[in-house]
């Protein structure tokens, strides 16, 4: 049985701001079910304190970075048996809201200090020196935010395997070099070979450069990250690491993401019992104040109002969208002028577009339900959640060709149709044209039900459960170990 110490600054449902969030949450259990035995830590932010259940101080800790000593916090991760760790730093984890930044938007100015303190707690816990009685085989790091865990236990004689997990290289950790002083990391850590990165402190690196094996989530990112076009300055590094470089595909929890049992529908249905989706689109419509249209194709869209996901490339499609029999429904925060824009479609166009600035989980389920279509015009997506869930939910992606989109969808052509493999359709280039061209050729299958119905049902049929993903997360806690 592999002991697993699973290292994350976002862990679904405590926080979660996005992908990380939701695979924090679910691999752990995953992995459990399949027989590891593994614990999760976390800071102890305000909302994951409220969220976790009863907690019991187990430990405490004198790391450098924290004036006083911090505490170990012990509970279960909500809905499973998997073991909690939150690490209490009130000084430094105690606030509201996003983990990272501030209500203004702008990131913790002691960011730096407040994840290296996790990773100066993920090493204690890691060469068994809390007292915990129980020492992991594997210590999984996931993101920027875990990044000095990798190159601190790089040092110590006994230590675990590390595996890294890069689920967005775009989000490096950056601070300027005086904070590498500040943090009284070791001497020996500075330099390019190690955490310094055009002069400044780069925290990915120590996960990059010192874990046994790095992994992202999915195999197509993981070739497109030795790229100059997608290395985010780092291709160079993860072309080195080639070899330890693996890519293993998200999952989804099909248990909170099941059309036939999901209480947030309006109607259940599955890919055997097809017509109660129509039941969702209805009901989608009058929510939304749209017109109930069953004849027009509805087009969701749900995540981040940012440059990465392509909205403004939505954006320059609209104009010519908008002439086209269809309706359009999106879910977002994020950048204001996004928000502003999409604002105004939606005042000018009331019958075609609804605009929901925020979140709303329910209203996600809803807009996956009840969607015709889902678009994801990302600039790059390492993995890609929306597109599986909207795979779930029998509403057809229309996706970028990038990323973990391309190794999840497969573009409807003559030849896929034929096979019956088609589940969506390819945005071949970055640009508004390209957008219009690919919904153009998905409104033109729409109408022709019983190809649209294949294409939902083959989509619905798919397999992204995290038990698949797991016993290759598990192949990798082999590898590192060897």
């Amino acid at each position: 049985m592999r002991s697993v110490l699973f290292v994350s600054s976002e862990v679904h449902p405590l926080m979660k701001t996005g992908g990380l969030g939701d695979v924090s949450g679910s691999l752990p259990v995953a992995l459990s079910q399949l027989g590891a035995d593994v614990r999760v830590l976390m800071p102890a932010y305000r909302d994951a304190r409220a969220r976790a259940g009863t907690l019991q101080p187990v430990a405490a800790l004198q790391l450098a970075g924290a004036a006083e000593p911090v505490t170990l916090l012990e509970g279960t991760l909500p809905g499973s048996k998997v073991k909690l760790w939150l690490l209490d730093c009130p000084a430094l984890y105690d606030r509201p809201g996003n983990p990272y930044s501030m209500p203004d938007g702008q990131s913790w100015p002691d960011n730096a200090q407040r994840f290296a303190l996790l990773c100066r707690a993920a090493v204690e816990i890691a060469t068994n020196r809390v007292n915990l009685n129980w020492q992991p085989q594997i210590v999984h790091c996931h993101d920027w935010q875990t990044g000095l865990i990798p190159a601190l236990l790089s040092r110590e004689p006994h230590a675990p395997a590390t595996v890294f997990t890069i689920h967005n290289l775009a989000y490096q950790g950056l601070f300027p070099a005086p904070t590498f002083a500040s943090l009284e990391l070791p001497q020996e850590l500075w330099g390019p070979e190690a955490l310094e990165f055009y002069n400044q402190l780069c925290f990915i690196k120590g996960g990059l450069v010192f874990a046994d094996i790095v992994t992202t989530v999915s195999p197509n990112y993981a070739r497109e990250i030795q790229t100059t076009e997608f290395g985010c300055g780092l291709d160079g590094l993860l072309r080195y690491r080639s070899a330890t470089l693996r890519g293993i595909i998200n999952g989804i929890d099909e248990n909170e993401w099941d059309p036939a049992h999901d209480p947030a529908l309006a109607a259940p249905f599955s890919a055997e019992k097809f017509d109660g989706k129509a039941a969702n689109k209805h009901a989608l419509q009058r929510e939304l104040r749209l017109p109930v249209r069953a004849e027009q194709p509805l087009i969701g869209m749900v995540g981040r109002l940012v440059h990465q996901k392509g909205i403004d490339l939505a954006l320059d499609a609209l104009p010519q969208l908008v002439t086209q029999p269809l309706q359009l429904v999106l879910l977002g925060s994020g950048e204001a002028q996004y928000a502003s824009r999409l604002q105004n479609w939606a005042r000018r166009l009331p019958q075609q577009i609804a605009v929901h600035i925020g979140y709303d989980e329910a209203l996600a389920h809803r807009i996956e339900a009840g969607a015709d279509m889902f678009l994801m015009p990302s600039r790059f997506e390492p993995c890609g959640l929306n597109q599986l869930y909207s795979l779930r939910y029998g509403t057809v992606p229309v996706v970028r060709r990038v990323g973990g989109l391309v190794d999840t969808i497969v573009d409807t052509q003559v030849a896929s149709l034929a096979t019956r493999t088609a589940t969506g359709f390819m945005i071949e280039r970055e640009d508004g044209s390209a957008v219009v061209e690919a919904v153009t050729r998905a409104v033109q299958h729409y109408r022709d039900r019983a190809t649209w119905r294949q294409i939902a049902t083959t989509g619905m049929r798919q397999d992204h459960s995290w038990p698949s993903s797991a016993r290759s997360y598990l192949s990798v806690y082999t590898e590192a170990l060897q």
